[in-house]
């Protein structure tokens, strides 16, 4: 509890900011649904809830001295589930095409604020687990797992948003998910690799600019 506590406390700021950030959110759902009468978006709400997830996963795992391998390989599992997500709120900017809000500028930067924490907290828990897998594997590997979780992490997005998939249906029916990703890989779905890839790389590319540019604000 205290070592929680203790981390909770380095990170205050962080999370100060990131709770300003997601609550900003929120009034512009509360905006918008006042303006039309609607509440089409709400829907943002349970997806930011998701996206929250795996960065609560880190903060715990990172508040542990150094977890036991298969505890860590355990949380590890689950934060994978549930690590698409996310960034998986980006791909809500599609919802957009069919917004009859005649303020239409309020839409998009309401789904992009939602999209916005989506991906901060990506980074945030991507960047936590990075930190754990170093007690684990050796350096030399991380970035090949870094890129193998971006390549996943897209295709988790696109089974997700396209195929209409929920993270704890790898529990209900395995078999059907399995299978899906099996024709993706073996057959050809131009859309699945296209998006994948593109998607992965978008991931990765961010995910590297934001630590560049936190070791250079380190450095000043």
């Amino acid at each position: 509890m205290n070592t929680i506590k203790s981390l909770l406390f380095n990170r205050f700021k962080l999370i100060l900011i990131l709770t300003a950030s997601l609550a900003l959110s929120i009034v512009l759902l509360m905006i918008r649904a006042k303006i039309t009468h609607s509440f089409f978006f709400l829907f943002l709400v349970w997806n930011l809830f998701l996206a929250i997830i795996p960065y609560g996963i880190t903060t715990y795992l990172s508040s542990i001295s150094k977890p036991k391998k298969l505890v860590f390989v355990f949380w590890f599992l689950v934060w994978l589930l549930f690590l698409p997500n996310a960034p998986y709120i980006v791909t809500d900017l599609l919802h957009l095409k069919i917004s009859s809000n005649p303020m239409l500028w309020l839409d998009v930067l309401l789904v992009t604020s939602f999209a916005y924490n989506g991906l901060m907290l990506f980074f945030l828990s991507l960047s936590d687990m990075e930190k754990l897998l170093h007690q684990y594997i050796n350096k030399k590997y991380i970035t090949s797992i870094l890129l193998l979780l971006f390549g996943l992490t897209a295709l988790g997005i696109y089974l997700g948003r396209f195929l209409r998939y929920n993270s704890w249906e790898i529990i209900h029916q395995p078999s059907a998910i399995f299978t899906d990703i099996f024709e993706i890989i073996f057959k050809p779905n131009i859309e699945a690799w296209v998006f994948t890839i593109t998607f992965g790389s978008f991931l990765a590319i961010s995910y590297w600019m934001l630590k560049v540019l936190k070791e250079k604000a380190t450095v000043i």
